[in-house]
Order: C-alpha cells, then sequence, then structure tokens
C-alpha cells in the first residue's frame, strides 16, 4: 500500500516549483474605477433614450465626411478623399444629403428621402446620374457603397427611441478607456447595454439594436443595428459630446457597416437644433427628360 504520507512533500514540491522556476510574469495595462458614476434602473434608461431622440425634430449640421470600402473579403481598404456637406434631418423621417466636390465646390452627391423612397443624384464623368429606389435594399448590391441607403444615416445619427412595440433588457459591461497613450493607467468604465428587442413569431424575440451607454455620463457612446438573422449590419460610435441648449450631441460619429465593408465617418463642424426648414427643403426635381435608374 502507498504511503499516504508522502503526498503532503510532492504537493509542497510541486507548489515550490510551479511558483519559482516553472512560472513567468508579466506587465498588464493596469486599470482603476472612474471616480463617479451613476446607478439606473432599465426603466430609468429606456425613458432617458427615448427622451434624448423625442427632444430633437430636426437637425442642421454642416459635416466633413470620409468614406472608407474595403476590408478582408477584398484584401484591402480604399479610403476616400474627404467631402465637405450638408446633412438635414426633419423628422418622422426627411432627410437630405449634400455632399460637395474637394476644392470645386459644386455637388458630388444629393440625396433626398421621405423615409419610403428616395431620390439620388450623383456626379460622374459624364455628367450627373440620376437614381431612385426604396429606402430598403431588397437585392444587394457587391458594391457596398450601392446599398447606402437614407436609414442608415437616420438610425445612426439620431438613436431611436424605444417603440411602444418594443422590448427592452438591461445588461452591464465594462469597457477600457485610455486618455493618454502615455499614461500607464486606463479607466475601467462601467456601462449599460440597453438591448431593444422586438417579437419575431410565437414566444420568439428578436434584437433589433443594443444601446451601449456610458453610466459616468448616461449617453450613449456606441449603437449596434442587427437584421432579422442577427447579423450586425450597422454599428454606430459617438464620440465628442458637446452641448446645444438643454441637449448633447456627439460631433464624431462613425458609421460601419461590416457586411458591406464600409464605413463613414463623420465630423460635425456646424450644428443647429429644432430650427424650421423652408418647405422645399427635401425637395430634389427631377429634370424633364433625364434618365432615372432604378434602385432595387
Amino acid at each position: 500500500m502507498r504511503d499516504l504520507r508522502v503526498l503532503p512533500i510532492l504537493v509542497m514540491a510541486m507548489a515550490v516549483g510551479l511558483t519559482g522556476c516553472l512560472s513567468t510574469t508579466r506587465v498588464v495595462l493596469k486599470t482603476q474605477a472612474p471616480e463617479a458614476y451613476q446607478t439606473a434602473s432599465v426603466e430609468q434608461v429606456e425613458k432617458g433614450v427615448s427622451d434624448r431622440d423625442a427632444a430633437v425634430k430636426t437637425l442642421n449640421a454642416q459635416v466633413l465626411v470620409i468614406a472608407t470600402t474595403g476590408g478582408s473579403k477584398e484584401g484591402k481598404v480604399k479610403e476616400y478623399t474627404s467631402f465637405k456637406g450638408y446633412i438635414f434631418v426633419q423628422k418622422p423621417a426627411y432627410l437630405r444629403v449634400i455632399l460637395q466636390l474637394p476644392l470645386i465646390g459644386s455637388s458630388a452627391l444629393d440625396m433626398v428621402s421621405d423615409g419610403e423612397t428616395f431620390t439620388l443624384k450623383r456626379a460622374s464623368s459624364h455628367g450627373n446620374v440620376w437614381m431612385q429606389g426604396s429606402d430598403l435594399v431588397t437585392k444587394p448590391s457587391k458594391n457596398g457603397l450601392e446599398n447606402l441607403r437614407p436609414a442608415v444615416f437616420l438610425d445612426s445619427l439620431l438613436v431611436p427611441g424605444v417603440k411602444p412595440d418594443e422590448f427592452v433588457t438591461l445588461t452591464e459591461s465594462t469597457r477600457i478607456i485610455q486618455p493618454d497613450p502615455h499614461h500607464k493607467d486606463a479607466i475601467a468604465e462601467p456601462d449599460y447595454d440597453l438591448n431593444v428587442l422586438k417579437t419575431k413569431s410565437g414566444n420568439v424575440l428578436q434584437v433589433e439594436r443594443v444601446v451601449h451607454i456610458s453610466r459616468v455620463t448616461m449617453l450613449p457612446f456606441q449603437q449596434d443595428i442587427y437584421d432579422e438573422n442577427g447579423q450586425v449590419v450597422t454599428q454606430a460610435t459617438y464620440e465628442a459630446y458637446q452641448a446645444f441648449g438643454t441637449q448633447q450631441f456627439p460631433m464624431v460619429i462613425t458609421i460601419r457597416r461590416p457586411l458591406d465593408e464600409y464605413s463613414l465617418k463623420i465630423d460635425v463642424t456646424k450644428l443647429t437644433l429644432n430650427e424650421a426648414f423652408e418647405a422645399d427643403q427635401f425637395e430634389l426635381k427631377i429634370p424633364p427628360g433625364t434618365v432615372v435608374q432604378k434602385m432595387p
């Protein structure tokens, strides 16, 4: 019979070995909690998101837009020259986006939508190209930018409130923020994730989007929008909030479309909220005899 008195000696010997010559120590990023952060219920977080959305009726923004296409599917990434432009929004769903050609200043793109259909004028080397179609993509193009629809702007610029037929749950997470690259310590910021769901069929719920909210500022810093298959189709991030009256608005918005492999970085250079537009602000008239390409 084996002598069990030997077992403690073996265990001690292994412990000494494992904590001695067989172990290594490496330096990792040291984190600390923020000095103060807030606590809220799911009802309070939902109300905060919905109230912020309801407070904005119109938006008039001067912007600088940088588009990037490509990724792992193509094996390359292309960044386009930045465009100056304007974005106008009037709820519930009116949108106009105007982008200007660099240096020249003439229109590179002019897109108008009423929430159901859109009209687009795009400059080309052969003159203006006109397009019309549904706000929803029914036949995706291999060119990701051709799948860009007004809803991408509307859902990303203004985080929508929660509708009466939607459900919400609240979970907690933590994100690591390093304020200064030369600073040794980073901030481990507690955050809330507001999951917005709808009924798919029977007792099955479908995630529509997840709004990530800082518990320091109680403002959204990211929004993930899902399709019916549970894939992230749009990921928007929000940075550099500034106050406009009683409203806080992000001055840097990055919209990523991972399936289409393109992104838009929108730097807001000037912003006006809740001022009335002219009656024809969201009209884009097509000249008689113009050939219009129908977008699926």
